[in-house]
């Protein structure tokens, strides 16, 4: 154990050490000290390399330039190989045990776990270091799971905790990131590239397409193969990159089913139906249900499926490409659930709106559409919801050089206004 702390010991900022924080999440970094102060275990939720482990270092710094002492901080980022040892919630309590004596800890003490998951029992160490009366803890854990959430932290925990979900690189990060302009032509480097932080240091395609592989094997293996027990891995595979190439289109289980095995995939709707809630679950793609506007409920049967982020359609499914259209709704499906929303795919009086989105009381429609090119296609796209009877919003999101502006009560914006404004009131 003491050589592990002495590991730890390199890994935190106990001496005065430059913190590497990377692009800076500030939208993440404010949500989460909106909740700091309190007993409540914040819980950042996101895929692997999303840029979690970055935004706890961002914490770090934030903490010490609000006067928090670096000794009351500590940080352990499980996926390092220093702590690939580290594996029982008992080893851990040891090593924070050993950290407060060793450091002679006086007052709060902030534990920030990165990848927690990774560590057998860690709910229970979670759980009984919140609530401890002896001494003031506050808790910040990471993980790349969402099933984490539903079950073994809600089972332990009941309520005293705060899910925030991590994404990929927003567009104003990403173009801050690689030092572009809010532009078009930003947004299709965007829509090219994805938002992966680490791939803002890969300069060439075949860099990026091998990262990105081996971020694929990486999250298939840990967060699925392993944890549920997969035996089919080609199978997974295949299927993961099915719904790569086919974002934003609409199909049933039953019909990918029928169609993997004209390919000679020999599988079925149990085996396609529990893979693909795997595939969610370790937060790789998105299920968009159908939501009908009329009868205001939602709908079982077919849906749509998107990737929590555009590298892994970039780089894992080459051959043909239809075009950036549904990589921009793919874009902007991703920014309004950053932001918090539910999203849906529309249907009304058999049109489908692209997306019916909602937060409380609040409900917005939105139709995506890579360029408005002629009177069909406006005609198309704003038939849609024109037709939709009630107040709410309705907008259209296009990469047009020129807006649009107003057309029967529904706006018109580019896209990268939008994507570059989480506060633009979309009335």
């Amino acid at each position: 154990m003491k050589n592990t702390f002495e590991k730890l010991k390199q890994h935190n900022f106990w001496g005065g050490e430059n913190i590497r924080t990377g692009i800076p999440r500030q939208k993440y970094l404010e949500q989460i000290t909106s909740f700091s102060g309190n007993r409540l275990i914040k819980v950042l939720i996101g895929q692997r390399r999303a840029g979690k482990s970055y935004i706890l270092r961002q914490l770090v710094q934030d903490l010490m330039d609000r006067g928090v002492n670096s000794n009351n901080i500590f940080y352990l980022d499980k996926e390092h190989l220093d702590f690939v040892d580290l594996t029982d919630r008992r080893e851990l309590d040891q090593l924070i045990q050993l950290y407060l004596k060793n450091l002679t800890i006086k007052g709060k003490v902030y534990l920030l776990l990165d990848e927690v998951q990774e560590i057998a029992g860690w709910e229970k160490l979670v759980s009984s270091y919140s609530q401890d009366t002896q001494q003031e803890y506050e808790v910040y854990i990471t993980g790349s799971n969402s099933h984490m959430l539903s079950s073994e932290l809600g089972t332990y925990l009941s309520g005293r905790y705060v899910p925030i979900d991590i994404f990929p690189l927003s567009f104003p990060e990403f173009i801050t990131g690689n030092n572009l302009q809010c532009d078009k032509s930003g947004l299709i480097n965007y829509l090219q590239q994805g938002g992966l932080p680490e791939l803002i240091n890969l300069k060439t395609a075949e860099a990026r397409r091998h990262y990105v592989m081996a971020l694929r094997d990486s999250i298939l293996l840990n967060d699925i193969v392993k944890k549920f027990e997969v035996h089919n891995v080609s199978l997974l595979k295949r299927l993961f990159h099915f719904l790569c190439s086919n974002i934003g289109s609409l199909f049933s289980i039953n019909k990918l089913v029928n169609h993997l095995n004209s390919k000679g995939a020999k599988t079925n709707f149990e085996t396609l139906s529990r893979y693909i809630d795997h595939l969610e679950q370790a937060l790789l793609i998105h299920d968009c249900s159908r939501y009908d506007i009329r009868g205001k409920e939602i709908l079982s049967g077919s849906r749509k499926y998107y990737v929590n982020d555009l590298a892994f359609r970039q780089y894992l499914t080459p051959g043909f490409d239809p075009g950036l259209s549904h990589r921009l709704e793919n874009c902007i499906y991703l920014h309004f659930k950053a932001q918090g929303y539910k999203v849906y795919v529309g249907t009304n009086r058999n049109l489908e709106v692209d997306f019916v989105v909602e937060k409380g009381e609040d409900r917005i429609y939105v139709q995506v559409c890579y360029l408005l090119a002629d009177e069909n296609i406006i005609e198309r796209e704003y038939r849609s919801i024109e037709t939709i009877r009630d107040s709410f919003p309705k907008i259209v999101i296009s990469m047009d050089d020129v807006p649009f502006g107003t057309r029967k009560g529904i706006r018109h914006y580019q896209a990268w206004e939008v994507l570059n404004d989480t506060r633009l009131r979309l009335t």
